[in-house]
């Protein structure tokens, strides 16, 4: 089977249409359906179920969708490294994180030392970063929090208590910080499943015997913070997260008992990539020097 087949089939799945495919590798879209066509004929079978003008992948379409982007990702891997005869001087590095507050300190690091690579960052929950991952939509992926796994490479970065924060004019706003057991009964807006800073809070708070008032669920830091300053529930994030405003009061928690902490992944089958390696050798060296 020809890279190019596989490529012609990745690029139809990832963009959803034969024509978006085409765009996305510089092709005519009759060049592209030709060389899934053909791919299809040589095995007798059909990869994309054809609705109009909509496609579907498949049951071997989707089979083969995981292996056909390991491929894709191992190619780039020996292209760069041909292309660059041992320099980095190029190259597309792309970065999933839960948020930009530790992503873009790293990429800012990475940068000073390779100006020439190209990096991306996709963001999302906890979840959806790590399955981005795996299916090799990232190269590397920026979480809060361990996730044991033999198939992951893990390397620790930081780490950062959990927070509360409050409208200015909530009762809790003027104390410095309180102890768990305040919340019983407290208007608390909760991050979506998946969230790491939840899952924590949550185990804390079932473990101590706490009962918030779950106000709201709320799928995105920018909406949350947006909830607490109308003054719809308190809050909860990584101090690292945590972003100062006259119209907003920081809580900590007595004695920080609760934290999150930042790791780096990658496959561990990728972790020789020439790219993916000079990624963590950047920001181990930044830790030895801080240290």
């Amino acid at each position: 089977m020809s890279s190019a087949k596989m490529r012609a089939f990745l690029a139809v799945a990832r963009h959803g249409s034969f024509s978006a495919g085409a765009r996305a590798l510089g092709l005519s879209q009759p060049t592209l359906t030709t060389q899934v066509q053909a791919m299809e004929r040589q095995y007798n079978l059909e990869l994309f179920h054809r609705r109009g003008r909509r496609i579907e992948l498949s049951d071997v379409g989707r089979q083969l969708l995981p292996i056909a982007q390991a491929m894709a990702a191992l190619d780039l891997d020996a292209h760069n490294l041909l292309r660059d005869s041992g320099r980095l001087d190029s190259g597309e590095l792309r970065l999933g994180a839960v948020g930009p507050f530790h992503v873009i300190e790293m990429v800012d690091h990475y940068l000073q030392r390779h100006p020439r690579i190209d990096v991306s960052i996709r963001v999302g929950n906890s979840a959806q970063v790590l399955a981005d991952l795996e299916r090799y939509v990232t190269d590397i992926a920026v979480l809060a929090g361990r996730h044991d796994d033999p198939a992951l490479c893990a390397v620790h970065y930081a780490r950062h208590a959990i927070i509360l924060f409050a409208h200015h004019a909530h009762p809790l706003a003027a104390r410095g910080s309180v102890r768990l057991e305040e919340l019983e009964g407290q208007a608390l807006l909760q991050r979506e499943p998946g969230s790491t800073t939840r899952a924590v809070l949550d185990a804390a708070l079932q473990a101590a015997g706490v009962v918030p008032r779950i106000a709201m669920e709320i799928g995105s830091r920018e909406a949350l913070r947006e909830a607490v300053v109308r003054g719809i529930g308190l809050g909860a994030v990584s101090e690292a997260e945590f972003i100062a405003d006259p119209r907003i009061r920081a809580i900590r928690l007595e004695g920080d008992p609760l934290y999150t902490e930042t790791y780096l992944y990658c496959l561990a089958e990728r972790r020789s990539s020439r790219l993916i390696s000079s990624f963590f050798e950047v920001l181990l060296a930044g830790q030895s020097q801080a240290s």
